[in-house]
């Protein structure tokens, strides 16, 4: 008697989620170009007309992986920044969502990082920054002009706090250490003191 027990067949949900999983491991791995779409039913255990039926074809599967974790972080980062705080606890708040994010789905950053779906030619990660900057300039400028300051500056400084953090999450990603809060306290250490009000031993000021 035979203790193999029948594969239960997958809903036509599951089977997406399932290949978008096994897509996004092939492509953080290969990349859109390096990756077949007979490597992508192999992993998959399917046929690649089942491929077909769900996405078309492997860009459009790309692409279903892209907009997944596209939103993943952009929802993490958004959350991050509309709680009620000062606006350093947000920046801290939104540093460690995206090295949270780096940290936990390695997978994802990297397809981020890397190939341009056509859904977004300039690029997800560019496309995803240029959100984010405009809700740190929104914040920017409302602390500039609290202090006195040129509104219109916050686009500007938005730019320079976006990039370095961004630039730095990048870095993370293959270093990983120091810890992603030591990390994120550095980053607002700079951003808030500058080079000439650096502190020695930085540490955030938000709950984590």
């Amino acid at each position: 008697m035979s203790n193999n027990l029948p594969r239960m067949r997958m809903t036509g949900l599951q089977r997406r989620s399932q290949l978008i999983d096994v897509g996004r491991g092939l492509f953080a791995a290969r990349g859109l170009d390096g990756t077949t779409i007979e490597e992508i039913a192999a992993c998959a255990g399917v046929s690649k007309p089942v491929i077909y039926e769900h996405f078309g074809s492997k860009e459009g599967l790309y692409t279903e992986v892209v907009d997944c974790e596209f939103h993943i972080l952009l929802d993490a980062v958004n959350a991050a920044l509309t709680e009620q705080a000062k606006p350093r606890v947000l920046v801290e708040r939104a540093a460690l969502a995206l090295l949270t994010y780096i940290e936990e789905r390695t997978e994802g950053f990297r397809i981020l990082m890397r190939d341009a779906p056509p859904s977004q030619p300039e690029g997800a990660f560019s496309t995803l920054l240029s959100h984010v900057t405009a809700r740190v300039e929104h914040i920017l400028s409302d602390e500039f002009s609290r202090r006195g300051l040129s509104g219109e500056d916050g686009a500007m400084y938005a730019q320079m706090l976006v990039g370095m953090v961004a630039m730095t999450g990048q870095w993370w990603q293959d270093s990983r250490q120091p810890d992603k809060h030591t990390v994120a306290a550095h980053l607002v250490n700079l951003a808030w003191n500058g080079l000439t009000g650096l502190k020695k031993d930085p540490e955030l000021q938000s709950e984590f």
